[in-house]
């Protein structure tokens, strides 16, 4: 054979095969979004519940909870949007897709609302007492997993449908609440745990909605936490294990001044804001 000099263009050629490679290596830290942060969104299952595809919020992301006062205030720079279901249509949910958001499905997981469209499939049976300073609410009986499961998973499959990325599930601690039926904290255990599994059987993330004496036995089974007044009511504290678990807490004040609790907010890792009572678009958040 004859003696080629093959020196320059070996290395040419593994320069080539090294480009190659990195670009085909995955980018693990490669933000979702950017929305006025620096904060990325995370796609991966949760650590206790493996789920592909099931959304897990940065402890430090941003969102927007809007239930009234539509349509929909796209001008906030929020990471995360929590609209109803109802009240919302695909095209709103894929809109904020575009802007690069997550969009959470809110649902009244615990009281019936006389108002929803799908309000006549509850029998009287499951129908408690009026949720206190709510007209048109009151309390589901949730022990009947036999009749309120089809009906929530009809809403969850609605929530898939019109390409929400999770649930908000309202009204789960209603053990602690006077709801007209004898309910202990195993049955509510029982059907919280029941809306978790049912959510990531089909893709959604999950937060749960306040419920904090319950936090120990529910943390493995939810992605985030959702809390109302937490600073107000001087018990912050329970909702540490969500942070120490690497999930996020959202955090809403509605009467404290947001220089009465943003410090303290940011410093055991919550992302809070003040809101006004209907949950308008206003919002003043403390990062």
């Amino acid at each position: 054979m004859p003696n080629l000099n093959l020196g320059p263009w070996v290395l040419v050629l593994a320069t080539l095969l090294m480009l190659g490679c990195a670009q085909s290596e995955p980018t693990a830290a490669t933000p979702t979004t950017n929305i006025g942060t620096s904060t990325p969104f995370t796609t991966t299952a949760p650590p206790d519940f493996q789920v592909g595809g099931v959304w897990q919020p940065a402890p430090s992301t941003s969102w927007q909870w809007q239930l009234n006062d539509l349509p929909i205030d796209h001008s906030v720079a929020a990471e995360m949007y929590d609209i109803d279901l109802f009240d919302n249509d695909a095209a709103t949910v894929a809109a904020l897709h575009a802007e690069g958001r997550i969009a959470i499905c809110y649902v009244n997981a615990g009281g019936w609302e006389n108002w929803r469209p799908d309000a006549g499939r509850f029998p009287d049976s499951v129908i408690g007492s009026n949720l206190d300073d709510w007209e048109g609410e009151r309390w589901l009986d949730i022990r009947r997993i036999d009749v309120l499961g089809p009906i929530m998973e009809t809403r969850m499959d609605a929530c898939l449908a019109k390409g929400f990325d999770g649930i908000e599930p309202d009204n789960v601690d209603g053990f602690l609440n006077g709801t007209g039926f004898p309910l202990t904290y195993d049955d509510q255990i029982g059907y919280n745990i029941w809306l978790a599994e049912t959510a990531h059987g089909r893709g959604l993330s999950i937060g749960l909605k306040n419920d904090m004496d319950q936090i120990p036995d529910l943390l493995p089974y939810f992605d985030w936490a959702q809390n109302e007044e937490c600073f107000e009511f001087q018990e912050c504290e329970t909702l540490l294990p969500f942070i120490e678990a690497g999930k996020a807490v959202f955090n809403v004040e509605y009467s404290q001044e947001t220089s009465q609790f943003c410090t303290q907010a940011k410093a055991l890792g919550f992302n809070s804001m003040k809101k006004n009572l209907n949950l308008d678009a206003w919002q003043e958040p403390c990062r």
